[in-house]
């Protein structure tokens, strides 16, 4: 694809120990066929050889930015690189996934074509042993482009689509359910710059995309879905999300859900996923391997609180069809759990 004439786009990588990871990841960027690009790597205090390898691709490639900091966390480093981007548009990855080479090219092409806020596709999961095997079936970049749907209403979208089973009836029944389902991270998207003015990820919390989720959603009037996989995950046994249990990670979690909560009953939107969100922390903060100490206990019992008085203002029709959907997604994430533990 030729894009001498076309917009920048902004990259943000945010890069943490990534050493072993890192060259697929910033590989996959340089090889897009979509090339006017400013690809941003937030080295957020990292101890292995991760600043090293990002100055090494920089030293090779002009359109590398590199952004040395301490370490602040992740939505630190998005921040940064929000904050230093100059693209029209703007695209976010893990420093360990890897872009299918036509991602960009794919994304924007739907984007621009459709008059869309923000593109969307879908994506794969893979084990650390299949590396090397998906960086060169992605390299290679999918055919095609894909089919097209759009949403015209993705903060309901993104409320009322999330469980798996329910995506795969709808679809069986012609109503493209799939194509309305947003996943809780940034990466294999495409957003129009304007999107972020005055938005930014809450530093020092996890659960830092959903927080920023609902006003995303609302200033955005159409969203474009591409039915192809264009992004690969890799599950790593060491993530943030697989292995913290402390009473923080849950409680991030619930203020991330209530903040959606909130939003939608100001909208007039069924918050299921919200709903999902905010039952299932308020009862894992118990869990937590730090629960038992007064300030958390405390903490716990006004959480409880604010949960019951956010539920209590649903209709008697959204508390019913978010419970049963939350009694589906419970019984998925049992299965899902068990074949992310599979890959290898």
């Amino acid at each position: 694809m030729k894009t001498d004439n076309a917009p920048l786009i902004s990259i943000i990588v945010p890069v943490y120990n990534a050493e072993r990871f890192l060259p697929y990841c910033v590989e996959s960027i340089m090889n897009q066929s979509y090339q006017n690009l400013e690809i941003i790597l937030v080295d957020d205090g990292s101890k292995d050889g991760s600043p090293a390898l990002c100055d090494e691709y920089a030293s090779r490639d002009a359109r590398i930015v590199v952004i040395h900091q301490d370490n602040g966390g992740i939505s630190r480093a998005q921040n940064a690189g929000l904050d230093h981007a100059h693209g029209g548009y703007i695209a976010f990855a893990d420093n360990d996934d890897i872009l299918d080479r036509r991602n960009l090219e794919i994304l924007y092409d739907a984007l621009i074509e459709t008059g869309s806020d923000m593109s969307k596709a879908r994506w794969s999961h893979f084990g650390v042993s299949r590396l090397d095997e998906v960086a060169k079936r992605a390299s290679r970049g999918v055919e095609g482009s894909g089919t097209r749907t759009i949403i015209t209403d993705p903060l309901n979208a993104y409320q009322s689509v999330y469980c798996k089973t329910l995506r795969i009836l709808g679809d069986k029944l012609g109503r493209h359910t799939e194509a309305r389902y947003f996943n809780e991270a940034n990466w294999c998207r495409l957003y129009k710059a304007e999107l972020w003015d005055g938005i930014r990820f809450p530093e020092g919390m996890y659960a830092q995309d959903v927080m920023v989720a609902g006003e995303l959603y609302l200033r955005m009037q159409k969203v474009v879905d591409v039915d192809l996989v264009l992004y690969h995950w890799l599950q790593s046994s060491g993530s943030v999300t697989h292995n913290e249990r402390y009473f923080s990670y849950f409680r991030d979690n619930l203020m991330a859900g209530t903040t959606n909560f909130k939003l939608c009953l100001q909208h007039g939107i069924t918050p299921s996923r919200s709903f999902y969100t905010i039952m299932g922390a308020s009862h894992e903060e118990t869990t937590a391997v730090d629960f038992d100490t007064l300030t958390n206990a405390k903490q716990h019992k006004h959480d409880l609180v604010e949960v019951k008085s956010l539920v209590s203002q649903l209709t008697f029709r959204q508390h019913l069809v978010s419970v049963i959907k939350r009694r589906i997604r419970l019984f998925e994430k049992r299965v899902y759990a068990k074949k992310i533990k599979s890959l290898k």
